[in-house]
């Protein structure tokens, strides 16, 4: 075995490498040095010259003994290699390196790598040892430090013993049981620590009912911070004023006019239950007539600030000669009393919710703001003609919604019964919808009378409106003929 581990010493050894190339040739002292290191094992497919095919190293029985043998030199063989000999080694090894980067054309990256690599170790030192006692060699071949420690005789893996823990035999040691003297003596400092232990724990429990009192005042506390939510009982100044006064508006403004203009600087906000924007004109009280000033309520704060800016100063109309006056709104307290004005829950929920939506992602950005808008048609009915037909106030207000839904969406239609001049409410969900419908019904004829069709600014509520003489004179003729009747 040592002459053929001798004759397998002899010749240069090439490795097939991961790629498919030839790393070598080695000696037989290195293929050694890599088996122990773990960069060889069994199944590693080896050549050498004068072999026809690659042979995996277990089936190398020369070489396989030789490699797994503990490095000592064999007897005979020289100890220092001729310079000659070294040289032509170095060139073959450097061929083998230029012809295995040139054919590994799949692993690019590898090969990029390989030549970043130095060819010579730093310093020129051959080898070094680590702080933790590892020696490392240069590698000329992988152009890289490689471990010499033998760590074939460390065990890689731990066994279940030492993963585990021994189980240790409990071993009970037999009481010492005192003489019936000496437990007086050990009783009597055992009851001053239980006197002394009675009292720790009527401190601790006495503390623990100071902490609870604390506790149940702190969580009364909450409750008296609570009361602030009530309403208040004198005037006070908005925080957050979203309210604009403008001054020098037309005797014929509307509210859709008002808005449409302010609507420029914000949102202006919206009546959870009319669907109308929040403006209101101011009108005497004894005439009726508008004074020229109005209320615009916005939906946000910098919307007050844009509106000054830019409408102060303006005239409502192109080309009026009266300019606004725009200023933040100031409110002040009517008479001497103060009255809390009550909040409704369900009302302040449903404006919050119509709020959202206009903040929302489906805001007026994407889509053209619409303005409803009601529509007042006098002269359509007289009320004794509803009171003498059941049949007449179903039917008519269906033919007045077929025909209106002509010029768009409708809303609601509603019939004042007892109106003298006979007045039928068309609600459109755009104000240009309802201009259409004043243009096209404005002065026709219907039942023998001629339309007055107008557009409802809301300061009148025509459904509380009655004939109180026709209704006088038709319960004095009810009553006679009751009498005549009798």
């Amino acid at each position: 075995m040592e002459t053929s581990g001798a004759a397998a010493g002899e010749v240069g050894w090439y490795v097939l490498g991961p790629n498919q190339e030839s790393v070598g040739p080695y000696a037989l002292s290195e293929l050694r040095e890599h088996f122990a290191n773990g960069y060889l094992n069994e199944g590693t497919m080896l050549w050498a010259e004068g072999r026809t095919e690659w042979m995996p190293l277990s089936s190398i029985p020369e070489l396989y003994s030789g490699v797994t043998t503990k490095d000592q030199p064999a007897q005979g063989a020289p100890d220092v290699e001729d310079d000659f000999e070294k040289f032509q080694k170095e060139v073959i090894q450097a061929e083998a390196e230029v012809e295995a980067i040139k054919g590994s054309a799949e692993d690019g990256d590898a090969n990029k790598e390989l030549d970043e690599r130095p060819a010579t170790p730093p310093d020129g030192e051959e080898e070094f040892t680590d702080d933790d006692g590892t020696i490392y060699k240069w590698d000329r071949t992988l152009r890289a430090w490689v471990p010499q420690n033998d760590v074939s005789s460390k065990k890689e893996d731990y066994a279940v013993e030492e993963m585990t823990f021994a189980h240790e035999e409990e071993v009970f040691h037999a009481p010492d049981i005192p003489a019936p003297s000496t437990l007086e003596e050990i009783n009597a400092p055992a009851e001053k620590e239980n006197k002394e232990s009675d009292k720790a724990v009527n401190k601790e429990s006495d503390k623990a009912a100071k902490r609870g009192e604390k506790k149940r005042k702190s969580s009364e506390k909450p409750d008296e911070k609570k009361e602030a939510n009530k309403p208040p009982d004198s005037w006070f100044d908005l925080k957050v004023n979203t309210h604009v006064y403008v001054n020098g508006l037309p005797d014929d403004v509307t509210v859709e006019e008002i808005a449409e203009v302010f609507s420029k600087c914000g949102i202006i906000k919206e009546d959870p239950e009319t669907k109308k924007p929040r403006v209101k004109i101011y009108t005497d009280k004894e005439t009726g007539r508008k004074k020229g000033d109005a209320l615009v309520t916005y939906l946000k704060e910098p919307s007050v600030a844009l509106a000054v800016q830019l409408l102060d100063g303006t005239s409502f109309r192109p080309g009026g000669k009266t300019l606004m006056s725009v200023s933040p709104a100031k409110f002040q307290q009517k008479g001497d009393v103060f009255i809390a004005k009550k909040t409704d829950k369900q009302k302040k929920r449903k404006t919050k919710k119509v709020e959202d939506k206009m903040l929302g992602w489906g805001g007026h950005d994407d889509k053209k703001v619409t303005i409803p808008t009601t529509v007042t048609l006098r002269h359509m009915f007289t009320p004794a003609e509803l009171r003498a037909d059941e049949e007449l106030l179903p039917e008519l207000e269906a033919d007045v919604r077929e025909e209106c839904m002509k010029f768009g969406q409708v809303d609601n239609v509603k019939i004042c019964e007892n109106h003298p001049q006979g007045v039928i409410l068309v609600k459109f969900k755009d104000r240009k919808d309802g201009a259409k419908c004043i243009e096209k019904m404005n002065g026709r004829w219907f039942g023998g009378r001629q339309i007055h069709a107008s557009e409802d600014d809301g300061s009148i509520n025509h459904t509380l409106i009655r004939d109180y003489d026709a209704e006088v004179s038709r319960l004095d003729r009810f009553g006679e003929e009751l009498e005549e009747s009798a």
